[in-house]
């Protein structure tokens, strides 16, 4: 009980200025914490929040080149085998626990569910630790909004795990598309083949018992206390609206990205969202397809555009133009931009961008670069050159929470089934009022965030 008394407290700290000036234990005023300064030469002591699955690849990928220092999991089955390959780190179950008996770490990579990244990353800058936050970035609109802002604040470095954005691939499609290609861009098309796991799912499953390595309630975090079921975790979680955001928080940060990223999206001071399709609606999980429709108007002398997203394996119509023996993204995954000029496809993390037919690519000299390209095209490598005072990511929380927030708000067209607008500058829905609440959610009691 007093471990968990520690915990609860120390989460809570660090979501005000007063109560981390009052109650925690390294005795510091949140705003005195400052990132740690080190040299490009030094190492840094970096933590994992999610040692199994995602989170195995996101901290051995730190470990080439950094200090390992601890790794935390709510289910030490999935982490065995980081705990394993990294024997010197210290083992934990409860971030907040490993956050407040540890002031040495320096950064964290967050690779939980989707419901548990906000409160962890926001814990983490709050202490003045760089983050690297798988994707989608959050859970809801306004929690990305929450996070670009604490990251502001606090000076740390960032970046969203969507490792395409690192990629020389997007950056040719940028190029592509700014040297005007295709002429002015009229529609995206972006297409996955997710889920490749259950929804549709109207009512919870029942009850199994909980498996010994695992804290069920930690992992349960931030969501309605429900019981335990295998198939919640360690996988299917991202069908259930309490913990994912279904195939478009699953793929969009990756496919959508390009598109995000080239039409300059970021700029639009608002925009709509309507689900056109979907099948198996229901309050508990993603559907099993849908479709949706994003709506920009113009930005700067980019002409108004509209975005479809297409899950559960259904494909945009193919224009004419394009022979039906030519693959369009890499088949599964991918986008197709249309311009008034023609078209261009990529794949699902952007790369082998090209014109179609493919007989007007055979010609084509791809403009000049002038976007930087990142080493190795490596995420990590990005992240670890900003913790130690370079440029900051490519995906930093001022491009991946905005994007973010973009993504998840298409999933309130999906559990509303209504047309819904959005004011980016304001950070407000501005129709359908009785919604406005999906916004956000009901936090646990001791999970809370100021949102």
């Amino acid at each position: 009980m007093k471990d968990q008394h520690l915990t609860r407290r120390a989460f809570l700290a660090a979501t005000t200025t007063t109560a981390l000036a009052a109650t925690f234990p390294i005795r510091v005023n949140a705003a005195e914490v400052v990132p740690g300064k080190k040299s490009p030469n030094e190492k840094l002591n970096v933590a994992a929040i999610g040692a199994g699955g995602k989170g195995q690849s996101d901290i051995m990928s730190c470990s080439r080149t950094e200090n390992i220092v601890a790794l935390c999991d709510a289910d030490w089955d999935r982490a065995q085998e980081t705990f394993y390959r990294l024997k010197d780190a210290k083992q934990f179950k409860d971030y907040r626990e490993m956050l407040e008996k540890m002031p040495e770490i320096d950064a964290c990579t967050i690779s939980t569910p989707d419901h548990t990244h906000a409160p962890a990353a926001y814990m983490a800058m709050k202490l003045g630790k760089h983050v690297y936050v798988q994707k989608p970035l959050t859970h809801t609109v306004m929690e990305a909004r929450l996070l670009r802002k604490t990251a502001k604040e606090m000076g740390v470095a960032t970046q969203m795990g969507n490792q395409g954005h690192c990629g020389d691939g997007a950056r040719d499609l940028c190029e592509m598309v700014w040297s005007g290609a295709i002429g002015q861009v009229k529609e995206a098309h972006i297409w996955t083949n997710r889920p490749v796991w259950p929804q549709g799912i109207a009512q919870p499953l029942p009850k199994m018992d909980i498996p010994a390595t695992m804290d069920w309630d930690l992992w349960i975090g931030t969501a309605p206390m429900r019981d335990y079921n295998k198939d919640y975790c360690p996988f299917n979680w991202r069908g259930w609206w309490d913990y994912g955001c279904g195939a478009l928080g699953d793929m969009a940060c990756h496919i959508m990205d390009p598109a995000f990223w080239a039409l300059n999206l970021k700029d639009a001071a608002s925009y709509s969202v309507e689900c056109i399709q979907q099948d198996g609606k229901n309050d508990q999980t993603a559907p099993n397809s849908s479709i949706i429709k994003y709506s920009f108007p113009a930005r700067g002398d980019m002409a108004p555009v509209d975005v479809f997203w297409y899950d559960g394996g259904i494909l945009p119509k193919r224009p004419e133009a394009i022979p039906a023996d030519q693959k369009l993204g890499d088949g599964d995954n991918g986008s197709l931009f249309v311009g008034d000029k023609g078209f261009l496809t990529a794949g699902e993390y952007g790369g082998k961008a090209r014109l179609m037919p493919d007989a007007v690519m055979t010609d084509y000299k791809k403009p000049a670069q002038t976007i930087k390209r990142i080493e190795k095209e490596s995420p990590y490598i990005d992240w670890l050159q900003a913790c130690k005072g370079g440029e900051a990511a490519a995906s930093n929380f001022e491009y991946s929470g905005p994007f973010t927030e973009m993504v998840v708000f298409g999933n309130l067209s999906l559990r509303t089934s209504v047309k819904v607008e959005w004011d980016a500058l304001k950070g407000e829905m501005t129709n359908a009022p009785e919604w406005k609440h999906l916004l956000t959610k009901q936090y646990r009691a001791g999970w809370e965030l100021p949102v």
